[in-house]
């Protein structure tokens, strides 16, 4: 497999670590070892003796069953535990593709959506986000782009980069144009819960029926990234057995101290969501009056769930911005080319606490 470089990880390998404002994580503030033990009485002394062998290839027994409550209708059995939500695609698209297939990837995207079908051989059609229409998917697209040889569908709701949440109805749409039509549907919802209404929560997709795949991951609602844990949840029993196979070739199992910590902090999730929620909520008030401010620079479409958005910068080259606004004050942005966008976008992230902190700096350097 042929596979080129990971543009927006090349990108944060080389800044991330190396500047003082991160602007545009994915992912929610963090918590500490301590702070997690502290949801628990007697989890520290839990931790201390928890063993440290291999853990079962598809992640213990507890830590599914508390996955399993995000769904309504799949069992711990058919939670399958990866390291980390890149994994579970690697895997997923090497246990479902063939050279010879079609998929059909929402677009813009993390790139290993279709870069991973695109090294295995496969043709790939980037089905693209109507920015004019707040980054919103026309099924429509989707029926025009369904060749005889497509497979997949994959879909990312809510959306990085853009914090579009999809209609409930565009939603089930889609579900019911790959029912019709014989295609799997995998559905990236790893930002789940972090809606700013609870009421827009879509359903996951794994719970429609066999024909879907729904990816979950510990690091951006929940915070956590360094546990290294995600998921697939699936109906579709060959595809749970197809990667879990293949899982014997990557990492085999998972770190039993993440799987320890993971469980834990989902058996109190709603104490971290809601606290990720109120800072995404703050910032994201700053940002709208930030926005309104420069109106003249830049085009703001307010996300709906998540901590990143996608503004458009007017008048200046994207790349060339972001770059000498990082040399000049450590202030990182994260360019829209990176994610082959030629809209002249960038993303920004809103999920940390030092936001505040990183933005008056990024104010200084537009007044100056």
């Amino acid at each position: 497999m042929r596979i080129p470089p990971f543009k927006l990880e090349r990108y944060f390998a080389r800044y991330e670590f190396n500047v003082k404002y991160v602007l545009c994580a994915s992912d929610c503030e963090s918590f500490s070892i301590q702070d997690l033990l502290a949801l628990e009485p007697g989890s520290d002394d839990k931790l201390q003796r928890h063993w440290l062998g291999y853990t079962e290839s598809t992640g213990s027994p507890s830590l599914r069953f508390e996955i399993s409550k995000l769904y309504e209708h799949i069992k711990p059995e058919q939670i399958l535990v990866h390291t980390g939500a890149e994994e579970a695609i690697f895997l997923f698209m090497h246990a479902v593709l063939d050279p010879s297939d079609h998929v059909i990837v929402h677009w813009p995207c993390y790139q290993s959506l279709h870069e991973v079908a695109r090294g295995i051989g496969c043709q790939v059609t980037l089905w693209k986000a109507n920015e004019e229409d707040g980054w919103s998917l026309d099924p429509d697209d989707l029926r025009k782009h369904i060749r005889r040889n497509t497979k997949v569908v994959i879909i990312n709701t809510p959306h990085n980069p853009t914090g579009y949440l999809m209609p409930l109805e565009v939603f089930q749409e889609i579900n019911r144009i790959c029912l019709e039509n014989n295609l799997f549907l995998f559905s990236d919802e790893v930002y789940r819960e972090s809606e700013y209404e609870p009421g827009s929560r879509l359903p996951s997709a794994c719970d429609l029926g066999e024909n879907t795949i729904s990816l979950g991951v510990m690091s951006k609602t929940y915070g956590l990234a360094g546990l290294r844990i995600g998921w697939i949840a699936t109906q579709n029993a060959k595809i749970y057995k197809q990667m879990a196979a293949l899982k014997d070739y990557t990492t085999i199992c998972n770190s039993a101290p993440s799987e320890f910590l993971a469980e834990l902090a989902l058996r109190y999730r709603e104490k971290l969501v809601r606290r990720n929620l109120e800072i995404i909520t703050e910032n994201l008030a700053m940002l709208d009056q930030f926005f309104a401010r420069h109106a003249k620079r830049f085009a703001w479409q307010r996300p709906r769930a998540g901590a990143i958005g996608f503004p458009l910068l007017i008048g200046e080259e994207v790349a060339g911005f972001c770059q000498n606004l990082v040399e000049s004050t450590g202030v990182l942005l994260l360019p829209g080319t990176l994610y082959d966008d030629p809209g002249n976008h960038f993303r920004i992230g809103f999920g940390r606490k030092n936001f505040l902190e990183g933005m008056n700096h990024f104010k200084v350097y537009l007044e100056s």
